[in-house]
């Protein structure tokens, strides 16, 4: 597959580092960068502490953001030459099935293949895999108040949640990166590694990237 990577995604679970890639690349690209605007979730805070009560108006509202963000981004296509975002649309859908009963989860799967539909692709989607506890401790070092509840127990079940999406994940050619034990924000030759595999000349639908530095 030789096709030029002019729109990347990078995805993980809470604390994997999507945001610090996406920017260092970027960087790198002189890319236009889109990063999944959190802070403007008036929920998001309310639902770390009542799940249940809070679920549906908080993925309601990272919906329809993310849609205008992408719709958004279509239309400025014709003005950048690359595009590296902190997040994938369809992702979407793992919250909701973790978090929203029947009829939500119905009234949302009637909205999302609508939104969803004619938005652009990403080229190359990384998935930056870790650990619960790697991703607790990147969680807590960072200390944002909107994350101060978020317990253990949550990541384990959302981690476990992405990995059983991206293993099964066919839309787009795919970099698994075991991001567990590296540093490619603080580390140079982690991040150089890093960078050389997602800017492979050759590549499969799926592949995988572990690092040799450690």
């Amino acid at each position: 597959m030789e096709k030029e990577i002019k729109y990347i995604a990078i995805e993980g679970v809470i604390g994997a580092g999507k945001t610090s890639l996406a920017s260092k690349l970027a960087e790198k690209l002189n890319a236009k960068l889109i990063l999944e605007q959190f802070e403007n979730n008036p929920f998001l805070g309310s639902f770390y502490s009542d799940r249940k009560r809070f679920a549906f108006q908080t993925q309601m509202f990272f919906l329809i953001n993310r849609f205008k963000q992408q719709q958004d981004l279509a239309q400025e296509n014709l003005f950048v030459d690359y595009m590296v975002s902190d997040y994938l649309l369809e992702k979407d859908r793992i919250f909701a099935y973790m978090n929203l009963n029947g009829e939500e989860l119905k009234l949302y799967e009637s909205v999302f293949p609508l939104l969803q539909r004619n938005l652009r692709q990403p080229d190359l989607v990384v998935y930056l895999q870790s650990t619960s506890e790697r991703l607790m401790q990147n969680i807590k070092s960072r200390d944002r108040s909107v994350e101060k509840n978020i317990t253990k127990s949550y990541i384990i079940e959302l981690n476990d949640a992405y990995n059983h999406f991206f293993f099964r994940y066919s839309s787009t050619p795919l970099l698994i990166v075991n991001s567990a034990e590296i540093d490619f924000v603080k580390n140079p030759e982690h991040y150089r590694e890093l960078e050389k595999a997602i800017f492979r000349e050759e590549r499969g639908m799926v592949e995988y990237f572990q690092p040799e530095s450690r």
